[in-house]
């Protein structure tokens, strides 16, 4: 049997009937750049994350970089996030002129874990850069409580979290400005890379409008230097479309997920992931720990099974990210993640048959 860690054509077979119709207008219509779709499908996300305002990027990278360039964070500047996730998130930070500094992890939800943001705040923190790593939000209560003792904005890296909540509250509608993406392999996949900020300050996502064309306000007038930040049209209709199926999708990640968890407890050499009470995941992975990793991986292949390691290298271990002067160490249990997790498939059209296969099989291994 093969099990790929992930199945797009599935899902795009399944909704072909409404996304070509909706693309083909867009085509029709050639308003490929800030056409009607796109206020639609930012109005459509504003009201699935519960927020006043969103803003329509190009990608999620994008996302965290105009929201930073947003507020005004440069040179000189600190922005505290995970040094367990993907580049983007420091890189951004890298790219303003700022320096991330990290936080090491909460080794149950792989997110940061709060007192070690606190201990790493300085006169030069600007931010907080938080991430809802694998579908699962950050103690945002306790995030917000530091940075309105420290006076700081709180830029959500919900790449990974459309959909989640922590305590009722919608993953991206905490912090100052909560950052989505839509790359394809997301809960809400694009036909190719896009992404989306939320907030509740009005003002600032006339800001974020601004930095994402060029600074552009009226045209050809620059009050500042933004970016060709822009979602185009297509994505945004095809992305629409989508965003109607995304409950569901979630929904039955959670009950693949609920799955696994139950055949693979009775499996002591592995981890399954750990919800806490207040939070509601959408699994955009679902991520097993095992000392034996690597040779896991290997063995699950032979057997036809698609798996990733999300993240082997840490950040903070990056060749580009030498001269902040960290060692192996400085962060334990980020490195240990880094040794242990491995993601396996979870996409809502897996069957229970292949569900139950993948766990057989991982099972097998440590026999």
């Amino acid at each position: 049997m093969q099990v790929p860690l992930l199945d797009l054509k599935q899902q795009y077979a399944a909704l072909a009937h409404e996304i070509l119709p909706a693309v083909e207008q867009v085509l029709a219509s050639q308003m490929l750049i800030n056409g009607p779709a796109v206020g639609e499908f930012e109005k459509a996300v504003a009201a699935y994350a519960h927020c006043a305002q969103a803003v329509g990027v190009s990608s999620g990278t994008d996302a965290l970089l105009c929201a930073l360039m947003a507020l005004c964070i440069g040179p000189d500047d600190e922005v505290i996030t995970s040094p367990f996730t993907f580049f983007a998130t420091a890189g951004c930070i890298w790219r303003v002129g700022a320096k991330p500094v990290f936080a090491d992890i909460d080794p149950q939800t792989f997110n940061m874990n709060p007192a070690a943001i606190e201990a790493a705040i300085t006169p030069r923190t600007r931010a907080i850069m938080p991430v809802h790593l694998f579908g699962q939000m950050a103690d945002m209560d306790a995030i917000m409580a530091i940075a309105r003792r420290h006076h700081l904005a709180v830029i959500e890296d919900a790449a990974q979290s459309i959909g989640a909540t922590y305590r009722g509250r919608h993953s991206g509608s905490i912090g100052t400005m909560g950052c989505f993406s839509f790359f394809p392999s997301k809960n809400l996949g694009g036909a190719g890379d896009g992404g989306m900020i939320v907030t509740q300050d009005n003002a600032l996502a006339q800001r974020l409008r601004m930095f994402r064309n060029h600074g552009m306000e009226p045209k050809y007038y620059h009050a500042c230097i933004g970016g060709n930040f822009r979602l185009d049209t297509i994505q945004a209709a095809y992305l629409h479309i989508k965003l109607k199926h995304l409950d569901a999708w979630s929904a039955k990640r959670r009950e693949n997920a609920a799955l696994y968890t139950s055949l693979l407890a009775d499996c002591p050499a592995v981890s399954t992931p750990i919800i806490q009470p207040e939070n509601v995941s959408i699994f955009n992975q679902y991520v097993i720990r095992t000392a034996k990793r690597d040779e896991l991986k290997n063995y699950l292949g032979t057997r036809g099974i698609g798996t990733e390691i999300y993240y082997p290298l840490c950040l903070h271990q990056q060749e580009c990210f030498k001269s902040l002067g960290h060692r192996a160490g400085d962060f334990p249990l980020a490195e240990q993640a880094a040794a242990e997790v491995l993601a396996i498939p979870i996409y809502p059209e897996l069957t229970h048959q292949q569900i139950h296969y993948v766990a057989r099989a991982i099972k097998e291994f440590f026999l």
